[in-house]
């Protein structure tokens, strides 16, 4: 099934998959199960194709999260599953997005991760399992409140080293290891 055909219902589905087996399951955010038990995450899906409504829709999710008391809704995953199919593509879209965060008046206050099915860091090879640190099953944006994030960094002992131990974690696992998770692009 192709991300084309998916509806809403299955799309937040494999989203709320991927996040419980990859992010929390493999401990790759040690800061993402509180939130999420909590039920304070907001997920919204692009469900068109045009880049500008997609970054006017950023700009309106930075909006809200920012009006938003951060006890019912810390943090929001927007999902572009029919949007930005290449990486590359994706990955020219971010300055972009953080050209709405700026304009909006909120960089400082927010922060935008960015996470895609084909992921692939600048310094990696393509199918080095490094990128599945940033790989989810679907493009998205992850807006962050600075605080929560300057909050989770101080509790956490050696919050610098949880990248060099997603990276043991995930190579430890392999390919046929995430593919068991069954939060990866949808075939």
């Amino acid at each position: 099934m192709s991300a084309r055909r998916l509806d809403q219902a299955n799309v937040l589905a494999h989203t709320r998959r991927w996040l419980e087996h990859a992010v929390i399951g493999l401990n790759l955010c040690p800061f993402a199960k509180s939130v999420y038990a909590k039920e304070q995450v907001h997920y919204a899906v692009y469900d068109g194709v045009d880049e500008a409504e997609f970054l006017a829709l950023l700009r309106d999710q930075l909006l809200e999260l920012d009006a938003a008391d951060p006890q019912q809704r810390d943090t929001t995953l927007l999902i572009a599953p029919l949007l930005y199919a290449e990486f590359l593509d994706f990955n020219a879209m971010l300055p972009r997005a953080q050209r709405v965060l700026r304009k909006s008046g909120l960089d400082g206050v927010f922060q935008i991760a960015s996470f895609h099915p084909g992921y692939v860091f600048a310094d990696a090879a393509p199918n080095d399992m490094a990128n599945f640190t940033n790989r989810a099953p679907f493009p998205m944006l992850h807006l962050l409140r600075e605080d929560s994030v300057s909050r989770a960094v101080a509790a956490y002992p050696d919050a610098q080293d949880i990248y060099d131990r997603n990276i043991a974690t995930l190579r430890t696992l392999g390919l046929s290891g995430w593919q068991a998770l069954e939060c990866g692009p949808l075939p």
